[in-house]
């Protein structure tokens, strides 16, 4: 009896982790949306079509076809790169999040 109770908890418990993990990975691509689409000045939306963000950008690189890793986006947000600028106004946190948002919306390969 012992160990079914045990045994049925640790179940109970592992569900309960992977469910707050889930609701958390669902508020950080909301919250990355929104800095895609609305925050970041100028919006990357402006620039760049992806499908998630409902974004229709025609003067950046279509993000859903690059499917670029979060490593990468996080370096052309800090630095830049061609015609986009650097985002200074983003903090540290802002710039991981929008990474990994963009990384995850576009599927690109870890």
């Amino acid at each position: 009896m012992k160990q079914s109770f045990y045994k049925n908890a640790s179940v109970a418990i592992i569900f309960a982790v992977l469910a707050a993990a889930n609701a958390v990975a669902q508020v950080n691509m909301e919250e990355g949306k929104k800095l895609f689409a609305q925050t970041a000045v100028p919006a990357c939306a402006v620039c760049h079509t992806l499908k998630h963000a409902g974004a229709t950008g025609e003067i950046g690189p279509v993000l859903d076809e690059l499917k670029p890793d979060a490593t990468r986006v996080e370096k052309a947000i800090r630095n830049g790169i061609g015609q986009m600028p650097p985002y200074q106004s983003l903090s540290d946190a802002q710039i991981k999040l929008l990474a990994n948002y963009v990384a995850a919306a576009t599927q690109a390969e870890k």
